[in-house]
This record gives structure tokens, sequence and C-alpha cells, in this order.
């Protein structure tokens, strides 16, 4: 059975887009499920996915392809570290002083 997307014209299913992430040795990422890039530099891209915020940082950071209709984004440079930014999970962890010293 078809789910049908709110406030979606008549008869118009929802579409869903996965969420894949590929790095390949470090010095590229592919990434599907694109809804938005939010800002991006040298040293980190903040993009908006299906199934979250995604931060990617590194050095000598530049996008490859950015196709917005598929949700698609490629980025090369040297990848340091890929985060979801969650508020819940920023919340918790915080620990005992992060929460003392806010």
């Amino acid at each position: 059975m078809d789910q049908f997307e709110f406030g979606a014209p008549m008869g118009r299913a929802s579409e869903t887009k996965d969420h894949d992430v590929t790095l390949i040795g470090r010095k590229q990422l592919d990434i599907t499920g694109v809804k938005q890039v939010e800002s991006f530099d040298n040293e980190e891209f903040l993009m908006e996915t299906t199934m979250g915020f995604l931060s990617v940082r590194g050095q000598n950071l530049h996008m490859k392809n950015l196709n917005v209709e598929q949700g698609f984004v490629s980025i090369e440079g040297k990848i340091h570290d890929m985060i979801y930014l969650d508020q819940n999970q920023q919340d918790k962890s915080k620990g005992f002083l992060g929460k003392l010293f806010k």
C-alpha cells in the first residue's frame, strides 16, 4: 500500500529518499538523501539530510558535485570526522561538568 504525503496533491505518493554515506580512502565522500547544504568552507560542511543534520570536518574540503534534485553531494579533501547533530544527544553528552558550566 502506498504512503501519501500530507498536504501533497491528491494521489501523489510520498517520496522517501534513502540516505547513504560512502567514504573512499578519507579523500572522497559521497552522500545521498541531502535536503540542503546549510554552509560550507574548506574545513567544514553542514548539511541537512533525511536522517538529520550532518557535519563533515577536514582539510582542503571542496564540493566536487552537487545535485539538489537527486539529493546528492560529493566532497573531496582530507576527511577528519563526520557527526550527526542531534539536540537531545548533545545535551546528554555534556556530562556533569558541561551542565555545571552551562
